[in-house]
């Protein structure tokens, strides 16, 4: 047998629902005045995508690691003369078209985690609606002008380690300083040289 369900006194649901409002009825409105008033985003709010056109070497990860296939990317090869006299031709793609369907698009970030060339950054732009649906494939003008939206990345934690590239490009440049430094002192040590040797003569 099925146990038998309590029974409270009559109305006690319609009390219990008057209570709630009353309760809300005193409470301070939280409405939030959009668009007038713009909302705080999180710093890591996804957006769309924006694309850093320069970092772009069309090696296509992004479009072939997609699990929506929203990504279009068309590119042609171009012939780069020599670096130095003697050597051989290069040929390098040159992108013609990124786009991206937003109505496709599940903001997985997939694209952006394996770009290896850091061309992809998430902005949290996200007043981009259309009245017709195809109009939602936005074309690499649009994905351009939405990185100046792109915030800058956090600082890093003062106890965190320093990156292993900031730490190689500190210490090339510290290389460099000290060998300018030594030429400079040759270059004064033997000025000062001639000039002792004018003075004797």
């Amino acid at each position: 047998m099925a146990p038998e369900k309590k029974k409270g006194w009559p109305g006690s649901g319609l009390a219990k629902g008057l209570a709630v409002t009353l309760r809300t009825m005193t409470r301070k409105s939280v409405t939030a005045q959009y668009p007038d008033v713009q909302p705080d985003l999180p710093p890591r709010t996804r957006g769309v995508i924006g694309l850093f056109e320069e970092n772009c070497t069309v090696c296509m990860l992004c479009a072939r690691e997609c699990p929506d296939w929203c990504i279009y990317i068309d590119s042609h090869k171009e012939t780069v003369p020599p670096a130095a006299p003697g050597g051989r031709e290069r040929s390098r793609n040159v992108l013609d078209r990124f786009a991206i369907d937003f109505a496709l698009c599940m903001y997985c970030g997939i694209c952006i985690e394996v770009c290896p060339f850091d061309a992809l950054f998430w902005s949290p732009e996200f007043e981009y609606a259309e009245t017709d649906i195809r109009d939602l494939t936005h074309e690499r003008d649009r994905l351009r002008e939405w990185m100046w939206t792109v915030p800058e990345p956090p600082a890093l934690d003062p106890a965190a380690e320093e990156p292993k590239e900031l730490a190689a490009a500190r210490k090339a440049a510290d290389k460099l300083a000290a060998q300018q430094a030594a030429e400079a002192e040759a270059a004064a040590q033997a000025a000062e040289a001639q000039d002792t040797k004018e003075e004797g003569t």
